[in-house]
């Protein structure tokens, strides 16, 4: 279901725990992050399909969580075509979101990663608001921006350290939204030296049948038993 100009409506959700960290997944049989995401069926209007994703992605339910808020407008971004079906080029151009702020009010161990037979993460992890963009495949970055800035002002306020308005900690947000290679490169660069590693080192994991893939800073791998990580990362959902 496109509109005219060839975007398909989808929802996106961030999801927050009690010290306002969010839900951060890794896509399945791939080297990218991100929030649960997905589209909108015919029929269906905005926050319908943010729950219906929201358990088949995470196994929650609704009582599992509050919404705190949503983005006025869509907020679009368009895929390359390397990622597009060949039969869907020339008329499908991208993505068009509405995203959702929500806080769990239940537990974790209410997510379940495998709710279905087509699982979309094989890992995740709770992390500071500002996630760290440059593990996020490329074309959607800045999409994640303009949601995280425009939900920040949502998230309740708690310990000063944590607070994710721009205005509270501008060089925590500029670290991860703007930092990207850098901080990569830092990080790197301070994997060389004598001494233990800082602890918030990117470090770089390696899973079952040899696959290798970084975490963002601070991660830990949390996989399903039953994913191989040593499959074609090729597929990429958009």
């Amino acid at each position: 279901m496109l509109d005219r100009d060839g975007f398909r409506p989808n929802v996106g959700i961030i999801l927050l725990n009690q010290r306002s960290q969010v839900f951060w997944g890794k896509r399945i049989r791939t080297h990218s992050w991100q929030f649960p995401q997905g589209g909108i069926d015919r029929g269906e209007n905005p926050e319908q399909a943010m729950y219906r994703e929201l358990h088949e992605e995470v196994g929650l339910l609704p009582q599992h969580v509050h919404v705190l808020a949503r983005t006025r407008d869509w907020l679009r971004y368009e895929v390359p075509d390397r990622f597009i079906r060949r039969d869907a080029r020339g008329h499908y151009k991208g993505q068009k979101q509405i995203w959702f702020l929500l806080q769990l009010v239940g537990y974790d161990w209410n997510l379940n990663l495998r709710a279905t037979d087509h699982p979309e993460f094989d890992a995740w992890r709770w992390n500071d608001y500002w996630v760290p963009l440059d593990v996020v495949v490329e074309f959607k970055r800045g999409v994640y921006e303009m949601a995280l800035t425009e939900l920040a002002r949502f998230v309740p306020r708690g310990d000063p350290r944590s607070d994710p308005r721009p205005d509270s900690r501008p060089d925590h947000r500029n670290r991860y939204l703007r930092g990207g290679s850098h901080l990569r490169d830092q990080l790197a660069g301070q994997a060389g030296e004598a001494g233990p590693r800082p602890a918030n080192m990117m470090y770089s994991y390696t899973a079952r049948l040899g696959a290798s893939f970084e975490l963002p800073p601070g991660a830990t791998f949390e996989p399903d038993p039953q994913t191989s990580l040593g499959a074609d990362p090729s597929t990429t959902k958009t």
